[in-house]
């Protein structure tokens, strides 16, 4: 139970919204959309109340849905083939990666997490009998792939990657996937790739899954959010695809922990599959990160790197300040200068400071030229 408590990071995230929402501060701070989902996919799921929705989907999932996800994937540019014995719904992305690792862990198997990374990697590890491994990325949020070989061991397991990345909005490219299988070819090591901000590439970039690789594709669980793709998080679906033998390996824990996900919202979906334009998510949530990169360029916070996918932006704010922990300029400048960010250093196991903090342009159009604005008066 030691082991569990000390990751604290979850508490630390509601803290800084709650302080924003405290001092009536712009908040910037959380991944979670202001702006209203579709009018179709709210019409579609008021038309499944009207059906017969209200029993459990099978533990695969809503046959409509699963054929409507292979055929989405199949559409992409980087195509994602899968039949309906690699496809399974589940009720959320944290969902999916601890089953991942439930159904491939022993005790004491390490698993190395690519920092900086989101909150619930460790725990889930921790939870299922594992040892975490950290891996630091570089200054510029890149892979250095010799020092990266150092992190993997004879009691390696699993590797967690997240791409597009929060916090950085890092994409991984054909060319990192195959430096990977380079280095764990020749050992039984899983991946649990947590692909849930795959349709938020920018500037021409295109998502390149894990589940695409000929080497990697049989050893990788690989995860999607609903959620994340329509704005739609407290409905709780999102679906992994997985080799048959892994998704037969994953819903032998499956269907103990929680059988199946929502069964109206998965009919909606279904629907909402069949009409849904990605290049419209993706173009809407751009021009959000170009409004904001613009705007950040009136204040003395400074853009290294435009996020390359994700919804999320990192910024340096050491023009302002060379003594304050990223910690403490968050919450100075949440309380005092009205705009809430995260400090990078949350998402790290047990680093203390960085020199950067995280900003969500997930937000209405409105939200982000006021608080930007805002900043560009008073900073």
């Amino acid at each position: 139970m030691k082991e569990i408590n000390r990751f604290t990071h979850y508490s630390f995230f509601t803290e800084m919204s709650e302080l924003a929402s405290r001092h009536g501060s712009f908040d910037l701070s959380l991944g979670l959309p202001d702006f209203d989902i579709d009018d179709r996919l709210k019409n579609f799921l008021k038309e499944s109340a009207d059906l017969n929705t209200y029993h459990y989907e099978p533990l695969a999932g809503n046959p409509l849905l699963i054929e409507n996800i292979i055929a989405f994937n199949t559409k992409r540019k980087n195509k994602i083939s899968v039949t309906t014995h690699e496809v399974t719904v589940v009720p959320c992305a944290t969902f999916a990666l601890y089953t991942a690792l439930k159904s491939i862990l022993n005790q004491e198997d390490e698993v190395i997490i690519i920092q900086p990374s989101y909150y619930t990697y460790a725990p889930a590890v921790v939870m299922n009998g594992g040892i975490p491994v950290y891996y630091d990325l570089e200054q510029d949020f890149t892979v250095d792939w010799e020092v990266f070989k150092k992190s993997i061991s004879e009691k390696t397991k699993a590797i967690i990657i997240n791409s597009p990345q929060n916090p950085t909005g890092k994409i991984w490219k054909k060319e990192d996937w195959e430096q990977l299988y380079e280095l764990i070819r020749d050992q039984e090591i899983y991946l649990i790739s947590e692909e849930i901000y795959d349709t938020y590439c920018y500037d021409e970039a295109e998502h390149y899954s894990s589940m695409i690789h000929p080497g990697l594709r049989n050893r990788t669980f690989c995860i999607f959010s609903f959620g994340k793709m329509f704005h739609t998080s407290g409905w709780k679906v999102s679906y992994m695809l997985a080799s048959e033998e892994l998704t037969s390996l994953f819903r032998c824990h499956q269907q103990y922990i929680s059988y199946s996900a929502n069964a109206p919202a998965q009919y909606a979906l279904a629907k909402y599959l069949e009409v849904f334009d990605p290049e419209v998510n993706k173009t809407t949530m751009q021009k959000k990160r170009d409004i904001f990169s613009e705007l950040l360029k009136d204040t003395p916070l400074q853009i290294e790197q435009l996020a390359e996918g994700s919804v999320f932006q990192v910024v340096n704010f050491r023009n302002l300040s060379k003594t304050m922990t990223d910690v403490e300029f968050s919450k100075w400048l949440t309380v005092e200068k009205k705009v809430a960010c995260l400090p990078l250093s949350a998402f790290y196991n047990s680093r203390q400071n960085s020199d950067y903090v995280r900003f969500s342009f997930a937000k209405k159009d409105e939200l982000i030229i006021q608080a930007l604005e805002h900043l560009r008066k008073n900073l």
